[in-house]
């Protein structure tokens, strides 16, 4: 006769991975990160010489970080 395998619970939980997968940012952690990374936008533009404008590095940095979140 075959035997039975017990389950726990931790065994049968579905693990699920998601695109961002990271922890969702508050909206003042979001605005933070979107500053940040706008900023460093703006250092490599200006170091590599190439022309641009504030809001073209903010859009660019909204989108890296919405997209990091999956938002």
């Amino acid at each position: 006769m075959p035997v039975k395998k017990s389950t726990t619970a931790a065994s049968t939980e579905k693990k699920t991975t998601t695109r961002g997968s990271k922890k969702k940012p508050t909206l003042q952690e979001l605005q933070q990160e979107i500053e940040k990374r706008a900023y460093e936008i703006s250092i490599e533009r200006r170091a590599q010489g190439k022309h641009g404008d504030e809001l073209s590095d903010w859009l660019q940095a909204e989108a890296e970080v919405k997209a990091k979140y999956g938002l």
